[in-house]
């Protein structure tokens, strides 16, 4: 996949390589280092504004978690002690693998009532046929036949209970149950040890599916109404080298209602497992919204009052005079501005002496 944050780094980069447009072409030609001046003293350093792939929207903080239906919990059928424990917190198992071996007293009590509950079924099944054949016969009431058949059904419905409680967790018929991990991932919790007892109502074991997490969004109001789903993200992460490894998703849901307290909305996207994505870590996330735009420095961008300026040089090659320009800034990410109107590719922007330029133009 190709990964959006680092093409915008070398965007950077190449801005920052350009060969210096504040000369006309005929003294860059001549080798002349100088800069022009605009007539006031000024030395200002300038660059082409560039049509630039993938641009971002913003940069916004994120919480790296895991899926909703990512964690399962483990819990054991029936109250027991533990007799042996096969895994630790953190190790990664395999779906069915042995996470523990409990023994129950309460399985052995329900296979006695379940031979108690067979035969009393073996019993009313052969009352009711011979009350059946004596209600035909006219010997007894049929009232009575009728209700043999419905003790029948009452003893059956017990063995049919009894049958789904003894096969409950896989007991054996000392009591002895396997606790089993019921997909594959990684062990978050592990709340048991040999010797310990466990219930119906607290889970021993939580397991996490790998593979698949999510990052919680804090999109900044004047952010949110340009982002929609599906729209790429990319974080980067330090691998221990000087290099940082970039991880990109997808945004999958944005909240509807605005957070009153910080004027922002939650946004939550979709990333790939990889080293150094942990649940629970805080991440700086890059959203990307169109595939082109027109790129400058965002040192040339200045605001005077609610507007945005830059100063744009004169269009004839030997005119060194700067002209401010009001434009639409469409995102900031980093030290790259994306303007989205009042702007051409190739037009030449002052990227220094700015609030000098700014005071200037004020005069």
């Amino acid at each position: 996949m190709t990964t959006h944050l680092i093409t915008s780094l070398a965007v950077l980069a190449t801005l920052a390589a350009l060969p210096a447009c504040s000369s006309p072409p005929e003294e860059q030609a001549s080798g002349s280092a100088a800069t022009p001046d605009t007539g006031q003293g000024l030395a200002i350093e300038s660059v082409a504004a560039r049509e630039v792939d993938n641009v971002p929207l913003g940069s916004v903080p994120g919480t790296i978690t895991l899926p909703p239906e990512a964690r399962v919990a483990v819990t054991a059928p029936f109250s027991g002690a533990v007799v042996r424990v096969y895994v630790i917190e953190g190790q990664q198992v395999a779906r069915g693998e042995a996470l523990a071996l409990v023994r129950a007293a309460e399985p052995v009590q329900i296979r006695g009532e379940l031979a108690r509950a067979q035969s009393a079924a073996t019993l009313a099944e052969a009352r009711a046929t011979r009350m059946s054949q004596l209600a035909d016969e006219g010997v007894i009431a049929a009232a009575r036949a009728d209700e043999a058949k419905a003790e029948l059904e009452q003893a059956r419905a017990s063995v049919a209970q009894f049958t789904r409680l003894a096969a409950l967790g896989g007991v054996g018929a000392d009591g002895m149950m396997t606790l089993r991990a019921p997909i594959a991932g990684r062990l978050a919790h592990v709340g048991v040890e040999t010797g310990g007892g466990v219930d119906t109502m607290t889970a021993p074991f939580v397991v996490e599916r790998q593979g698949a997490y999510q990052i919680e969004l804090q999109l900044p109001e004047r952010l949110a109404r340009d982002v929609r789903p599906g729209m790429a993200v990319e974080i980067a992460l330090s691998g221990g080298t000087d290099e940082a490894a970039a991880v990109g998703g997808r945004i999958i849901a944005i909240s509807p209602s605005l957070d009153p307290a910080n004027r922002s909305i939650m946004a939550r996207a979709s990333i790939g497992a990889a080293p150094g994505i942990i649940a629970g870590r805080n991440v700086i996330v890059t959203i990307f919204g169109k595939t082109r735009g027109i790129a400058v420095p965002q040192s040339a961008v200045t605001r005077i009052g609610d507007t945005d300026y830059v100063f744009v040089r004169g269009g004839d090659d030997k005119d060194t005079s700067w002209q401010k320009r009001a434009v639409t800034v469409e995102s900031s990410s980093g030290d790259l501005a994306v303007i989205a109107t009042g702007l051409a590719p190739g037009e030449v922007v002052a990227a220094s002496s700015i609030a000098e330029l700014k005071a200037m133009s004020a005069e």
